[in-house]
């Protein structure tokens, strides 16, 4: 059963093409059909939850998390199809770029660095992250395709727009992948940042600081970390420091406001708001209880 799909051209010219499907009333099973065409790179943007990718020049079903991402090359016409589960409506992204764009783009022949480059997008190097895991957006990638939703000019203008919004997701997802051999090259990286912040957490540290302290690029961090621990440095921090409020909680010769400020957080409402939402009950009424 198919639903009812709001498939919107955003922009079109004879190298790029940009289309954002959005569905309007999804239904269980709902699909969605995706075109690639030949000699293209197309940059795919999942924007809900748990879509499924069935692409027809390999067999092969892909499963993707909300804002995953993939760039693929693809050298002949190819036909992908997409559907969610559990009733969730589809949203995508597809920005479809010809080939020749990118080569005179990129321009092979000025370097090898640049002809490596090129190579790697045509063995599609940036699909997955981690293994076999696609990355994720960056803030400034979801950032880049609001812009480009929300532009209203057309003509000239539009298509100077567009390729300089094209333009920029492309050195992001260079400067990611860049940091994933940085992660590489630096194994011991995620224990250096657990141990800091496993001394720290009690204090009003961020990632910022993290980085200083230990010479490391805050992004390299935040990657680092999650392919490690599969968490946050921020969710890691926040779970000692709930773990230890609810040690002093039993001791009632604390005030409240003392054990926020022994856990970590300068306001005792934010504190408050932070052990509820970790425990379901407010640490007075723990206490009480």
């Amino acid at each position: 059963m198919k639903s009812r799909a709001g498939k919107r051209l955003l922009f079109r010219s004879e190298t790029i093409e940009i289309v954002m499907l959005e569905e309007l009333s999804p239904e269980k099973f709902s699909k969605a059909n995706m075109i690639e065409g030949k000699s293209s790179f197309n940059l795919l943007f999942l924007l809900s939850p748990h879509i499924r990718l069935m692409a027809s020049d390999c067999g092969r079903t892909f499963a993707f998390k909300k804002s995953q991402y993939i760039l693929h090359y693809s050298p002949q016409e190819n036909s992908a199809e997409l559907w969610t589960e559990n009733q969730e409506p589809l949203k995508y992204f597809h920005i479809q770029i010809n080939y020749n764009y990118i080569l005179h783009l990129i321009d092979p022949k000025s370097s090898k660095e640049n002809a490596d480059l090129l190579e790697r997008m045509v063995r599609n190097h940036y699909m997955f992250l981690h293994k076999e895991s696609p990355p994720y957006m960056t803030v400034e990638m979801h950032m880049i395709l609001k812009e480009i939703i929300s532009y209203s000019k057309k003509g000239t203008m539009q298509k100077l727009f567009v390729e300089a919004k094209i333009i920029k997701l492309l050195i992001l997802i260079f400067d990611q992948f860049n940091e994933k051999n940085t992660i590489k090259e630096m194994p011991e990286t995620p224990s250096t940042i657990k141990r800091f912040v496993d001394e720290n957490y009690h204090r009003n540290i961020k990632v910022e600081e993290i980085g200083k302290k230990i010479g490391i690029n805050q992004n390299t961090i935040r990657k680092a970390f999650k392919a490690q621990y599969n968490m946050t440095v921020s969710d890691y921090i926040a779970e000692l420091r709930m773990l230890k409020a609810k040690k002093l909680i039993i001791n009632k010769e604390l005030m409240i406001k003392e054990i926020a400020i022994e856990c970590g957080y300068e306001y005792v409402q934010n504190f408050t708001r932070a052990f509820k939402k970790k425990f379901g009950i407010s640490p007075e009424k723990l206490r009480n209880e």
